[in-house]
């Protein structure tokens, strides 16, 4: 098979191990096609510094929300000639999905799929290899940073602790916003994240539940909702007291909760004891 002269050499940056696989095994395809070169994967900012500062990435495939640097973070310390183009990989970040849009870019929705892969792709080619200067890009992502540097100097310590009212979460081609009424419990297995949530407010016998995979950690979700509505049961789930339907004793003085829906949860044993407390006021 002949090689492409317009090959893109991506790097891939993520905290999240299954996304990193998820991006690599969508990438595949176009390796295969001499479309693409994955040059590396980075696991958080740093490394991905490192990665970068050697100069042979057209593209990379960045994430937003890592411990230490941002993806932010990580565009703010490269000098605006060793930036490579910029894919955004994101799953929540509202505010800034809003920043992408008014300066034209390019980001990509978690679960990333291999339709808007593709898109992204082609439009990286265009910037790399058409005729059009890459100073245009270079100048949204300079406004882009810009605009963000302005919001966190205009945000309090107070709006930042906040709790949330509704969670952004990415469905197909869109983000759902799903108000924190309707959420029932967030649980994490095997490093992929879900919030299971009703489908609305109707009065039901067996409302609709559906699970949705997020970006968000478990930790993250904890800060963020209302600590009187809301309680980590086990280190892998989080509920929504409102939704406990039922205290089913389980195995070693643990509680099986019965969730909105006939959903089920778990509680640790150390945790069971405490949450009987809280209900039984």
């Amino acid at each position: 098979m002949e090689v492409r002269t317009d090959r893109l050499r991506a790097l891939i940056v993520d905290d999240e191990a299954p996304a990193r696989r998820r991006l690599r095994k969508l990438l595949a395809g176009f390796i295969d096609e001499r479309a693409v070169e994955l040059v590396g994967e980075a696991c958080d900012g740093i490394e991905a510094l490192e990665l970068l500062s050697k100069g042979n990435v057209d593209v990379v495939f960045l994430d937003i929300q890592m411990p230490e640097l941002s993806g932010f973070n990580v565009l703010e310390r490269l000098p605006p000639e060793a930036r490579p183009i910029v894919v955004f990989t994101t799953a929540y970040d509202s505010y800034a999905l809003r920043a992408f849009e008014a300066n034209a870019i390019d980001y990509l929705l978690k679960p990333v799929s291999r339709d808007r892969l593709e898109e992204a792709l082609d439009r990286a080619r265009r910037i790399r290899f058409g005729p059009t200067s890459p100073k245009k890009a270079d100048r949204r992502l300079d406004d882009l940073l810009d605009w963000l540097q302005t919001q966190r100097d205009s945000s309090t310590s107070d709006e930042k602790n906040e709790s949330v009212r509704q969670l952004s979460v990415p469905y197909r081609d869109r983000i759902l916003l799903i108000p924190i009424e309707r959420v029932i419990s967030a649980e994490i297995d095997e490093g992929i994240t879900r919030v299971f949530a009703r489908e609305d407010d109707l009065p039901s016998a067996k409302p609709r539940i559906r699970q949705h995979v997020v970006n968000y950690t478990l930790d993250q979700l904890e800060a963020m909702l209302p600590s009187d509505r809301f309680m980590r049961v086990h280190r892998s789930s989080i509920v929504h007291l409102d939704h406990i339907q039922e205290l089913i004793p389980w195995f070693s003085g643990r509680y099986k909760l019965v969730m909105t829906g006939g959903h089920e949860v778990i509680a640790s044993r150390e945790r069971s004891k405490h949450l009987k407390d809280t209900l039984m006021i």
